[in-house]
Formats: structure tokens, sequence, C-alpha cells
């Protein structure tokens, strides 16, 4: 299972990406993405291009409201020429644009309302949507909401993954190492962490890696884009039920359910 450092807070990408991409860039983060909602067009431009230029895989999340912002999004995504397109709810506009680029398209699936966004309805009728859209030519994956949930989060995220053939990114909320362990053991492929990060709400858990680097020691340290090092730039076991983190991204290790799933990665 794969670990997507959001550059975003509360579903809005930072004022100071740039800083906390630099954080990510030095500890070899392979997956890095933003939202389209937080800066302006050229601003995501030079993010996207300085986090494909580092070898990274880079992910623009779509959380506008409307159908007209989404579909701005989607094309505002082609033209920057992110790798991956995640979220949104309107695939029959969105994937014609997308069409012939390339880009991995991952959309929300279940009724998604707000901002921050929420997931609705019972999970039977999250799991048929999930159904639906893998079966759509140009779909590659799911972005599952499954945090903003208010039921069987685990149950939901077994569900899906276990309805589709394609990868399943879990998005939103993820603050605390158990929810990590939970979507690997449901079978997730991938999952982004932004405001938890930036905040340092794993903070403790750095503090068990025992990583050496200053900024791990201090998370909160430029709006603690520090934490991000303690998630992904350690290569020590913390105890039992906890994970094992690399520098080339984060891997979950579930004593009892260890998931080979993973994202695919690289440019177009």
């Amino acid at each position: 299972m794969d670990f997507i450092f959001m550059l975003t807070r509360n579903d809005r990408t930072v004022e100071d990406a740039m800083d906390h991409l630099a954080v990510a860039q030095r500890l070899g983060i392979a997956h890095i993405g933003f939202k389209d909602i937080g800066l302006p067009f050229d601003r995501l431009r030079e993010l996207s291009d300085a986090i494909r230029g580092s070898g990274a895989t880079s992910y623009l999340e779509v959380v506008s409201l409307d159908r007209a912002s989404e579909i701005a999004s989607a094309r505002a995504g082609a033209t920057i020429g992110v790798d991956v397109l995640l979220g949104g709810t309107h695939p029959a506009d969105v994937l014609p644009i997308l069409a012939g680029t390339g880009i991995r398209y991952y959309p929300f699936p279940g009724q998604v309302t707000g901002h921050p966004s929420v997931l609705h309805g019972p999970a039977e009728d999250i799991i048929a949507s999930a159904r639906a859209l893998a079966d759509l030519e140009g779909v590659h994956g799911l972005d599952l909401l499954a945090w903003r949930y208010d039921s069987e989060v685990e149950a939901l995220i077994a569900g899906v993954c276990g309805a589709v053939r394609k990868p399943v990114i879990v998005a939103g909320s993820i603050d605390r190492p158990g929810r990590i362990a939970a979507a690997a053991r449901a079978g997730a492929a991938g999952f982004t962490i932004g405001t938890a990060a930036l905040d340092g709400a794993f903070a403790p858990l750095g503090s068990a890696v025992g990583n050496p680097d200053p900024v791990a020691r201090h998370p909160r340290r430029d709006e603690g884009a520090g934490a991000c090092a303690m998630i992904a730039g350690s290569s020590r076991r913390v105890p039992r039920g906890g994970i094992i983190a690399t520098p080339a991204g984060l891997n979950p290790i579930i004593p009892g359910a260890v998931t080979g799933r993973r994202l695919p990665t690289g440019g177009r």
C-alpha cells in the first residue's frame, strides 16, 4: 500500500506548498498531490512540474462542488499534465477531456457533497457505484472518502476493494496509525494524508520511530511539514501493529494482514 502526501489542509492546497514539497522531495516520496482549490492555475502548474521533475508521480484531486467547476478542473489537470486525476463525481464529462492524455483517473464512488467533502449513502449503494465506475473505460481506479463516511468504515473499504479489480485509494481524515492499518487490512492500494501530516498528528509515532532528522523531531515547524518525515523517512520498525516506512513511500505492515496492493508509478 502506498502513501500519497497531499500538499493540502482542509481540502485546499496550502499557500506554502512548495516548502512542504521540498521536504517530501528530500525524503524521496514517490507519490505527491494537491487539490484543485487553494492556489491559482499557474502555481498548480509549477507544483506539478516540480513533483514530476523529482521523479515522483503527481496527483490532482478534484474537490470542486459543481459540475462546471469539476470540468474546468479536469481541463486544468490535462493542461498542467498531472499523472493522476483523483476525485470528482461527473465521469461522463471528465472522461472525454482525459481521453488520449494518458492521465490515470480515480473518481469518487458514492454520493459526495460539501467542502471538505463528505461521503453519503448506504454501503451497498456506494459499492454499487464503485462497480459501475470501475466498469467504465478510462477509469483506472477509485478514490474512496472512507473516513468521511459515518458508518462501518473498514467494512466499506473491504466491500469496495472486493467488488472491483482496480486499485482503490482511501482518502480523507486519515489522522492516526490505526486508520492506515485498517485501510491495509481492507485491501486498499494507497492512502492520502495532507492535513494530519502538516498539523503534526503523527508526531508521537515519529518519536517512536526515533528518526534523527531535525525536522521530524519538530513536526510543527513550517506548519508541520516535518511530520511527513516521520511517515515516510524512516526505515526502522515501530512497535507491533505499527508500520515500516521506507524513503520511497509508506508501506504499512499489519501483523497477519500484509497487503501487496500497490499503485502505478511514474509519468504518462
